[in-house]
């Protein structure tokens, strides 16, 4: 018998992850929770940019977003959230995250049903638990956290990955393209040089650059370049090598914003990170650069998506930083991700 065996909760709270890129990927996972409780009301608690992503979202009926810079900061701010919590009276809380933190608030909510993975010594917070050595290894994030809901009885159907964006913000993204004199008809070739992460996963701005001019000459595309407002240089760097010929919007998008304009794009050239995903959710034709990070559990999970990465001794070694002389990005030239852009470009007509 499994723990929710002939559980039928009529509240359920989803303690979100904290970075954008694994909360798209545990849509496939929020969407099995859906699909085995179709009449439950479904809440989920995150971080002001991971709300963002799930506001509005077809799994999810409410989110509460979880201020760890202001209302709930420290253990005073933890307390009042768990009172907030206490007072939605959930039946179940399933808590996709592995710290310690993140049990914390649920357990001081006194939350009946309270599942995850053992880590991070919080197992007494949690009334079923999951020890890692009782799932074997898996070849990707989105397999983990489908496993995870798995582990405690919930195998509604997994659809892949979810996203949504409203008509007014699709009207806003069109509206704002057409400002600086691009169509609707118009081919955009998005770029996307950060990666919140560390500067170990990002790709160079001059090799961006050299990449989007020959695509651009080749599609007769626009480029249009995205990320948050500390990855402004590296996107006025990549501005600078166009000469103009790109649209630079790093720093003025908020997440629904940058989700609207991701979908509208035609291409993507990225780094691993959370535009990645987004527009691995949308459907979004895509060459990724990898290097420090590990290709096979993290890779965009997209028909219309090509890795370019180089194998190196020391790769991937998952650091922010890089320690000696970035080799596994010093590698992928402009030449090869504009080869690979042509090759899944010609796979999607």
């Amino acid at each position: 018998m499994t723990v929710l065996e002939g559980c039928n909760p009529s509240r359920i709270l989803i303690r979100a992850v904290n970075w954008i890129g694994d909360a798209v990927m545990t849509t496939p996972a929020i969407g099995m929770i859906r699909s085995r409780f179709p009449r439950a009301e479904i809440t989920i608690l995150a971080n002001p940019l991971v709300s963002e992503l799930f506001s509005p979202h077809p799994y999810i009926d409410r989110v509460v977003t979880f201020d760890r810079a202001g209302r709930h900061r420290g253990v005073r701010g933890r307390l009042r959230l768990a009172a907030e919590i206490r007072r939605m009276n959930f039946d179940l809380a399933i808590i996709l995250p592995n710290s310690f933190d993140s049990a914390l608030v649920p357990w001081l909510a006194r939350v009946p049903v309270r599942i995850g993975k053992q880590s991070d010594g919080r197992g007494f917070m949690l009334t079923s638990r999951y020890s890692p050595v009782e799932l074997p290894p898996l070849p990707h994030e989105i397999e983990y956290y489908c496993n995870l809901v798995r582990h405690f009885g919930i195998s509604g159907e997994n659809s892949g990955l979810v996203l949504q964006t409203t008509t007014e913000e699709d009207r806003a993204a069109a509206d704002l393209l057409a400002m600086h004199g691009i169509g609707h008809d118009d081919f955009i070739l998005g770029l996307n040089p950060g990666a919140t992460f560390g500067a170990a996963k990002r790709w160079y701005p001059e090799r961006f650059a050299g990449a989007a001019q020959q695509l651009a000459d080749m599609w007769n595309a626009r480029p249009v370049i995205f990320g948050s407002p500390a990855e402004r240089p590296l996107a006025d760097a990549i501005a600078t090598h166009l000469g103009g010929r790109g649209l630079n919007l790093a720093g003025t998008t908020t997440v629904r914003h940058l989700m609207a304009l991701i979908r509208r794009c035609n291409f993507l050239i990225t780094n691993d990170s959370g535009p990645m995903h987004i527009a691995a959710a949308f459907g979004v034709p895509l060459v990724a650069v990898f290097g420090p990070t590990d290709h096979a559990t993290t890779s965009p999970r997209s028909n219309t998506a090509v890795i370019v990465r180089k194998q190196t001794e020391c790769a991937p070694c998952k650091l922010r930083e890089c320690p000696t002389d970035h080799r596994c990005m010093t590698a992928v030239t402009a030449d090869e991700v504009v080869a690979a852009a042509k090759q899944i470009a010609a796979t999607c007509q």
